[in-house]
């Protein structure tokens, strides 16, 4: 009989801590994210630049809180919004205590990957885990390969991976691995948020989001981003029933330029009524309640570039 020892709740420290999950645009970021949260928190989209807030999902295990920080995709900028985005991806990596990279499992490594993965390398004291998605979409083989070529890629640019593993969140393979793996990585402490609590952006972020979601679906390609929304209220209904309330939630879409408010509107508005169909479903399966939502689409000159616009559309 070997000895064996039996590790009680108490001898193992608790952890808590925050990561972030950086990757080019649809390198499974959001999908990963829900996967380990366990609800539909990220926005996806196959577009840089649409995660534009921090959407912080949170893994709540009875060892460890692990708090997702979702960053803005990372991109060599053009315009001024561009340089800040970057900034804040750069502030929130050397913030953080574990940092995943994720490479898709079906694309070779590109220039988009070896961008991101020589920033990476500049941040020396942030452990930096490696992580193939998409898994369920090669073989073996291939696999096997792309795991060969991140080690490589480490290698090359001087960073030392403390994992490379591979996942395949739309098939829930290796997720919980995978925050068996980012745990320990985490300082000793006790929770940083409270049990139940699945992100902590403001809803009305969130609401925003959501409804610059459907706006952009459809017409990625005339507008690819320049579309912001701003949630000017969100007020519950009054003299409602307790068991029938409704909240009004009245949003702004801000577009660039008035050529482009018809593209949004659609002709005889059906467009602009099907985003608010679609957003409204979204919004209240996000906050359990039925909504009225009024929408209204408003030409911001430029706000890609003006700061002043930028600060009060909120970036």
């Amino acid at each position: 009989m070997g000895a064996m020892s039996v590790r009680t709740e108490s001898t193992v420290p608790h952890r808590a801590g925050f990561a972030c999950f950086v990757g080019r645009p649809n390198a499974g970021k959001s999908t990963l994210t829900n996967a380990l949260v366990g609800t539909k928190v990220a926005i996806t989209s196959n577009r840089p630049q649409t995660t534009r807030h921090t959407v912080r999902g949170i893994v709540h295990r009875p060892d460890a809180q692990l708090v997702l920080v979702d960053t803005p995709g990372l991109h060599k900028p053009r315009t001024l919004l561009g340089e800040r985005l970057n900034d804040v991806v750069r502030t929130t990596w050397s913030e953080v205590d574990v940092i995943g990279f994720c490479l898709p499992a079906d694309q070779k490594i590109g220039p988009g990957d070896r961008y991101i993965a020589g920033e990476l390398a500049d941040i020396k004291k942030t452990p930096k885990v490696a992580i193939v998605t998409k898994t369920d979409l090669v073989d073996s083989k291939t696999l096997a390969a792309q795991l060969l070529a991140i080690d490589q890629l480490g290698r090359e640019l001087g960073i030392e991976w403390a994992e490379i593993v591979p996942v395949s969140a739309v098939g829930d393979k290796q997720v919980a691995l995978l925050a068996d793996l980012l745990v320990p990585l985490l300082p000793e402490g006790p929770a940083l948020y409270p049990e139940g609590d699945l992100t902590d952006e403001p809803e009305q972020v969130m609401v925003a989001e959501l409804i610059r979601e459907a706006a952009l679906e459809g017409v990625r390609d005339e507008l690819p981003h320049s579309i912001a929304v701003v949630v000017e209220e969100m007020l519950p209904r009054e003299d409602r029933p307790a068991d029938k309330p409704l909240l009004d939630i009245h949003a702004n879409v801000y577009i660039e330029r008035p050529s482009q408010k018809g593209i949004i509107i659609g002709p005889k508005g059906k467009r602009l009524k099907e985003v608010g169909t679609k957003s409204r479903k979204h919004i209240e399966a996000l906050l359990g309640t039925p909504v009225f939502l009024d929408l209204h689409v408003k030409v911001a000159k430029d706000w890609q570039r003006d700061p002043k616009q930028l600060r009060k559309l909120g970036f």
